[in-house]
């Protein structure tokens, strides 16, 4: 038969064992030149405490890196290392570990002086076993909770990096779906108006080149490139009979074409991450003297972005094939703009522009992959 009491008593030292584990004994190490202190120490604590002496500090420490050790209870008066150099040693070593010091002079500035250098408390000696022990306890409790402290600390530090991770490639995604969304958008454009094909790209990037030689931010260089991407949107609100009308527009009919700015800048503002693109998209056929649409605007009341824009786009319509004419050579085009400074486009900007070598637009007249 089986005996219940002894699975009472296996199911007990089971407990036991897991108590023992989670509750592990502390380890003391004690730190006297004298054999008959190390021994009255290690009589008091035990067993509730695990004790390992040594007879100097260099041994100590020597033990301290060698194995783990919870609390050191040390004398201040040793010959070599002192007491009070092995407790700032200590300290710098093993800042988590519970530091004592007894001391044979009952002289408050010893224990004063040992506490500011990092000690948790001070014994005279003789000791005494309720004094000792509740000191250590009180010690040992401390360190425990600066560990804990620590540790949250330092996993604290780990799941900020790990959020600051996701946060980073949650951004990352959601900026390849606005990459996504602007293709998707310039797609549209082209496949309405395939007369045109490319030019998008091609402003988008002229009009970076310009502002970057201004010296622009990189936020507002995506800001003005999202705009020259997407500055002919509104054209796919305009009838196709206007829109790919192969001849000359009537004035009605040109005055439709021209809501296409209105149209854009109405479909980009409610559009968060494009909204600060839609005074482009509205602004992009303002010239410098008033001559433009929709409003008239002159000079500095036309937003730097546009009067970048109005530069690359004309330039691009020069520089590129047409339906109806073939495409000027780049040299043609600089000069045209330069013809036309301070009457179509802002004379400030135009020097920027012709600061530029003709390479750097030959080199960006090609269609790139990416915005």
């Amino acid at each position: 038969m089986n005996n219940p009491d002894r699975h009472l008593s296996m199911s007990g030292g089971a407990i036991e064992q897991i108590a023992s584990a989670q509750n592990p004994v502390a380890r003391v190490l004690v730190v006297d030149d004298e054999p008959a202190a190390c021994k009255l120490l290690s009589i008091i604590l035990q067993p509730d405490y695990s004790c390992d002496t040594a007879s100097n500090g260099a041994d100590a420490l020597a033990a301290l890196q060698r194995e783990r050790f919870d609390a050191v209870i040390s004398d201040l008066q040793m010959p070599g290392m002192s007491g009070m150099d092995l407790l700032l040693e200590a300290r710098r070593r093993h800042p988590y570990v519970a530091f004592l010091v007894t001391t044979g002079v009952d002289d408050v500035d010893v224990g004063v002086q040992a506490m500011r250098s990092g000690a948790d408390d001070y014994l005279v000696k003789p000791l005494l076993e309720n004094v000792v022990t509740a000191s250590l306890e009180r010690a040992l409790h401390k360190r425990r909770l600066e560990q804990q402290v620590e540790n949250y600390r330092q996993h604290l530090e780990e799941m900020v990096v790990e959020r600051t991770q996701q946060l980073r490639e949650t951004l990352l995604r959601i900026q390849r779906s606005y990459e996504d969304t602007l293709r998707a958008l310039g797609a549209a454009i082209d496949l309405r108006d395939s007369e045109t094909e490319g030019h998008s790209q091609r402003v988008c990037r002229y009009s970076v080149e310009i502002a970057r030689a201004m010296g622009w931010s990189d936020q507002d260089l995506e800001n003005l490139a999202r705009g020259a991407y997407l500055h002919d949107i509104g054209k796919l609100g305009i009838p196709d009979g206007i829109l790919l009308k192969p001849g000359p527009l009537t004035p009605d009919e040109r005055a439709t074409m021209q809501t296409h700015v209105q149209i854009g800048f109405e479909l980009v503002k409610g559009i968060p991450f494009l909204s600060t693109a839609a005074d482009i998209v509205l602004m992009h056929h303002e010239r410098h003297d008033g001559s433009g649409y929709p409003h008239g605007l002159k000079a500095d009341e036309i937003l730097p972005g546009a009067r970048i824009f109005a530069i690359a786009d004309s330039f691009d319509a020069i520089t590129s094939d047409r339906p109806y004419r073939r495409a000027s050579p780049l040299e043609f085009g600089r000069e045209t703009i330069q013809r036309e400074s301070g009457r179509l486009f802002d004379p400030q900007v135009v020097n920027v522009f012709l600061s530029i070598p003709t390479e750097t637009w030959s080199a960006n007249h090609h269609p790139a992959q990416n915005i």
